[in-house]
């Protein structure tokens, strides 16, 4: 499979959000490849969006996000988690696509591993964004790295979903902004909740 080109990146992240889906994210760290097929994604505007870390513009912690499309930014929550991000649009704009949960591929052993037991389903290694991080072996080392030309992570074309495998919901775990349906699943990997309608 070959890397998603640069371009695909440089547009609004309500587009990049729905079509990351279905795609493969991979990572190369310490000799170890893991990989999963993305399943869930949401995507964080800019100034315009009061959920997104970029709403009150340039800071150190958010800088990785004002880069051009197709880098990551990854950030830490609750003192235990890091998310991963991908930053969409041109330098300046301050968007980017959280990836959420992905369906493992590569490296499950891998991913028990570093996630230090073996759930009941290999599903429930990396179904919410601190999961896949630790399954996949994302950390602060990543932030700000190019997707298009770093060893360690990137993500391949994999299986771009169809509009009727998709559902779209309002994010979650947010305090704001909370009525714009800027989550996408993948249809087939999670069961429609209350609300969520097909887009």
């Amino acid at each position: 499979m070959a890397r998603l080109p640069h371009d695909f990146y440089l547009r609004d992240a309500r587009e990049v959000a729905r079509d990351l889906l279905g795609r493969t994210l991979v990572t190369t760290i310490d000799g170890l490849r893991t990989s999963g097929q993305i399943i869930e994604t949401e995507a964080y505007l800019g100034k315009e969006d009061m959920a997104s870390h970029a709403f009150r513009g340039l800071t150190g912690r958010n800088s990785a996000m004002f880069l051009s499309g197709g880098h990551a930014y990854i950030y830490f929550i609750y003192g235990m988690y890091h998310c991963f991000n991908v930053v969409t649009g041109d330098e300046g704009t301050g968007e980017a696509v959280l990836i959420r949960g992905l369906r493992p591929i590569d490296g499950v052993e891998t991913m028990r591993m570093r996630r230090g037991g073996t759930p009941r389903h290999d599903t429930a290694l990396t179904d919410g964004p601190g999961k896949l991080t630790i399954a996949l072996g994302i950390g602060p080392a990543l932030n700000g790295t190019d997707l298009n030309d770093d060893p360690r992570i990137w993500i391949d074309e994999g299986s771009p979903l169809g509009a009727d495998e998709i559902l779209a919901t309002p994010r979650i775990g947010i305090t704001k902004s909370m009525e714009h349906p800027w989550r996408w699943i993948a249809a087939s990997a999670i069961r429609p909740k209350r609300g969520e309608s097909t887009t």
